[in-house]
């Protein structure tokens, strides 16, 4: 008989059997024994020792599935003579107590062939001199020596099939474990909207199919408005104003100006209004220019320029009417996007003292950087430089 056969198919067996699961430890046991074997009386058969060796895996930590051969040679218990004994069998095993802990103790159940082979007293007795098919059921323990050695303990009960009969077995053995570990994939992460992004991630849930997505998994929005550019028909808003779905800026009062740059809101409907969103047209009526002398990269003034700004405020006590542009300018050194920058931050510092300490309403002050765009002398000397570094405080009335 091919021994190694109906093993190696057991084991097989096992493995496809066994679900997938993530990082599992899987060992596989040689499982060497002898026992003592009591055979049914109808066998005429004396109680004897028998030895045998299995291949056990262990799939799982409470779970494993034995392919077993076992022999022995019996002698006859009322007549003279013996009868050899061998059997192939698979049992199935659920342990009590996973691999790592020091005891394991078990309950198995399995099935397989047993050969009583031929005798040689002439006298033919129940389940003797033929092959026979025997189920068993068997309790026992592992005592785990170390993580490759291992003691086992089994006591089984047999039933003989064909003539009903009950054998018992008891045996010891020793295994040697060769134990690994096996990384399985995890389950692919759940992604309802199909952007590439799991929904434990996934901030925008629902994107449309096909739309682009950051890691987050919502749709690219450059200028930050809360309304993603394949649907932004406003892209480039001006940061923190308040938009509409479409991405635009709102306008409260219908009058073409959005209300970021509305001087005016609320502005009767239909009355035309001019590029700040006021009634009327503005007229320039004054200029100031202020000598203000900045450090350079910056836009800090000191107290020292109160005297020069207050002449703007004086003006515009004496004719509440008015209202102020406070123009910021450069020269044309440097990048000419930072020089628009600087020129609107020393514009907004020389308009916040005006609305700060020297009391003018904030709704008559406004503060618009023109960088290097309007030069008044010319850039190629350093005295046409310094003309052109200025803020100018625009008097401006409706009429």
């Amino acid at each position: 008989m091919n021994i190694m056969r109906p093993i190696s198919a057991a084991v097989l067996a096992a493995t496809l059997a066994s679900p997938a699961l993530a990082d599992r430890q899987e060992t596989i046991y040689i499982n060497p024994f002898a026992g003592f074997q009591l055979f049914d009386d109808k066998r005429d058969l004396s109680e004897t020792g028998t030895f045998g060796v299995g291949v056990e895996y262990r799939f799982r930590p409470h779970w494993s599935v034995e392919a077993l051969y076992s022999r022995a040679d019996a002698d006859r218990k009322y007549v003279a003579g013996e009868s050899e004994f061998d059997e192939v069998r698979v049992d199935g095993t659920y342990y009590f107590a996973g691999p790592e802990e020091a005891w394991n103790p078990y309950v198995s159940l399995g099935a397989g062939h047993a050969d009583f082979g031929s005798d040689n007293s002439g006298v033919q007795t129940a389940g003797s001199n033929h092959d026979e098919t025997r189920v068993n059921v068997g309790t026992g323990f592992r005592y785990n020596i170390s993580d490759a050695v291992s003691l086992r303990g089994d006591l089984r009960e047999f039933h003989g099939i064909d003539e009903s009969t009950f054998d018992t077995q008891v045996s010891l053995g020793i295994s040697f474990a060769f134990a690994r570990t096996v990384a399985q994939a995890a389950p692919k992460p759940a992604d309802a909207d199909g952007d590439g992004v799991p929904d434990s991630r996934d901030q925008c849930p629902g994107t449309p199919a096909g739309a682009p997505v950051d890691s987050n998994g919502c749709e690219p929005d450059e200028d930050r408005d809360a309304v993603a550019d394949s649907r932004d028909q406003c892209p480039n808003t001006t940061r923190g104003a308040e938009v509409d779905s479409r991405g635009c800026e709102l306008d409260s009062d219908n009058d073409g100006v959005v209300n970021s740059q509305d001087l005016c809101p609320n502005t009767t409907a239909g009355a035309e209004v001019d590029d700040t969103g006021c009634e009327g047209v503005t007229e320039t009526i004054q200029t100031f220019t202020i000598e203000v002398q900045f450090p350079t990269n910056s836009s800090v003034i000191g107290n020292a320029y109160d005297s020069e700004i207050s002449r703007v405020a004086d003006f515009m006590q004496e004719n509440p009417e008015t209202i102020v542009e406070i123009a910021g300018h450069s020269d044309s050194r440097g990048d000419a996007d930072y020089n628009q920058f600087l020129s609107q931050r020393r514009a907004e510092a020389v308009a916040g003292r005006l609305t700060g300490p020297l009391g003018i309403d904030p709704s008559r002050v406004e503060a618009v950087g023109y960088g290097e765009e309007a030069p008044i002398a010319s850039n190629n000397t350093a005295d046409g430089r310094a003309a052109n570094r200025r803020v100018e405080a625009r008097i401006q009335i409706r009429r």
